[in-house]
């Protein structure tokens, strides 16, 4: 598992990713309510579409909308959690157990990749910090 460095590059690739996340979302939007105009247009006089049931759609899709921006929102909260519990870490003590072997050393660097908070011992040694690992 490639591990990248924790720098500022980071929050700066993470404010990219938002951005053409949300750009993207803005698209979707439009696209959806061009093709409801157009629904709208070509709809059969004698046999129209039930209003509140384009309503309903409009008013599903933004609510996805919505919860996609929140979920997006709450990566980059959980994001920022992990680099302030990961400034504490180094040169800490870290003892795990990996299929059966004890694990121990001092903590010379911290990363933080999609998994959670990765620390890098004395040894050369990536140590995903969670279950099972204790730090003193």
């Amino acid at each position: 598992m490639s591990v990248s460095p924790v720098t500022s590059s980071t929050s700066a690739a993470s404010t990219q990713s938002s951005s053409s996340v949300s750009s993207a979302m803005t698209l979707d939007y439009d696209a959806f309510l061009q093709m409801m105009v157009t629904q709208m247009q070509y709809q059969d006089p004698t046999n129209p579409t039930d209003m509140s049931e384009q309503m309903g759609q409009l008013a599903s899709f933004s609510n996805v909308e919505q919860n996609i921006q929140t979920n997006n929102k709450l990566d980059n909260v959980l994001s920022q959690l992990y680099v302030n519990q990961s400034t504490s870490l180094v040169g800490k003590t870290l003892s795990a157990t990996r299929n059966g072997s004890e694990i121990s050393g001092t903590i010379a660097s911290v990363t933080i990749a999609t998994d959670g908070v990765v620390a890098s011992l004395d040894d050369g040694t990536n140590v995903l910090v969670g279950p099972g690992v204790t730090i003193s």
